[in-house]
């Protein structure tokens, strides 16, 4: 890990326990976990083969992310909901950011460890200081669960400086408190008795 250029990392965690002025039955609970890093690309002009870099940083933040999200929670069975996140600094590009997460060497960590079947949904994006992680989620198992359509919002007040991406996972433990929309089959299904 001395070898990835991570800086810090960043914790955050929230309980929902009224929704609509409604009390939860379950209180919502959401966790976040974030590595703030040097851009390896950074200040080298425009560089055509990221691989090199994605094969040493990828894995190492795929596998410390994990194991912070996993002692938040305290297992990856009890995780509904997941997706990840990526902000590249303003001297980087969006691929630089897109580069770290979007690899099998970096989500197969947490996809393992909590189990899951659905991809996990995601953003990447450029911006400075305190720019809002926001780190889409849905159900590890269940792509058209709308309940756990959710998105997680934190920023880190002092990243990403111009030379640095943050990278970041989120989870959540159950899905909005009243949802009540119902799930993607139910308009599919519509669509289809429409079409015949």
């Amino acid at each position: 890990m001395q070898n990835s250029g991570i800086r810090k990392i960043v914790t955050y965690c929230e309980e929902t326990l009224i929704e609509g002025q409604k009390q939860a039955a379950t209180p919502l609970r959401m966790f976040g976990a974030a590595a703030v890093l040097r851009n390896p690309w950074a200040g080298r002009g425009f560089v055509e083969d990221l691989k090199p870099e994605i094969m040493a940083i990828a894995p190492v933040l795929g596998k410390l992310l994990t194991d912070t999200m996993l002692g938040m929670t305290g297992s990856g069975a009890v995780i509904e909901a997941y997706g990840k996140a990526a902000i590249v600094g303003t001297s980087g590009e969006v691929e630089h950011a897109s580069a770290l997460i979007h690899t099998l060497h970096f989500g197969n960590f947490y996809r393992k460890a909590v189990g899951a079947k659905s991809y996990l949904s995601f953003t990447n994006v450029r911006g400075g200081p305190n720019c809002s992680i926001a780190i889409p989620m849905m159900h590890k198992d269940d792509e058209g669960m709308r309940s756990h359509y959710l998105t997680l919002q934190f920023a880190i007040n002092d990243a990403p400086a111009p030379d640095e991406i943050v990278v970041a996972l989120g989870a959540s433990i159950g899905g909005r408190p009243h949802h009540r929309i119902g799930d993607r089959y139910k308009d599919l299904e519509a669509l289809g008795s429409n079409d015949a």
